[in-house]
């Protein structure tokens, strides 16, 4: 079973920056897809980026220039870099994980980001 374990969901002003991490307890999460995804309230889930084992990356349009994501394969680690933040951004965020051999979903347990003055 894997695990995604995330971190760095905080109130912030808009404008403000933060940082999200998601650790997986995978041997090796090289092969895997991840991302981040979000969820505010009576919405929908949506992606807001998602980046390959090779490192290409699709980014939503809301948040295309503000948002940047990373990994680090050595530390099985996604990051998300969220720049100038707008109040509807205010979402729970969720680290993904897709097993690349049955395209499998996992899933952590979600950080709550507030943008809000």
């Amino acid at each position: 079973q894997v695990q995604l374990v995330e971190s760095g969901g905080a109130l912030v002003q808009p404008g403000g920056s933060l940082r999200l991490s998601c650790t997986a307890s995978l041997k090796s999460a090289t092969g895997y897809a991840m991302g981040w995804y979000r969820q505010a309230p009576g919405k929908q889930r949506e992606l807001v980026a998602d980046i390959a084992s090779r490192g290409s990356t699709r980014y939503s349009d809301s948040v295309k220039g503000r948002f940047t994501i990373s990994r680090d394969n050595a530390k099985n680690t996604v990051y998300l870099q969220m720049n100038s933040l707008k109040p509807e951004d205010t979402a729970v965020y969720y680290c993904n994980a897709r097993n690349p051999l049955n395209l499998y979903d996992y899933w952590g347990q979600g950080t709550q980001v507030t943008v809000s003055s």
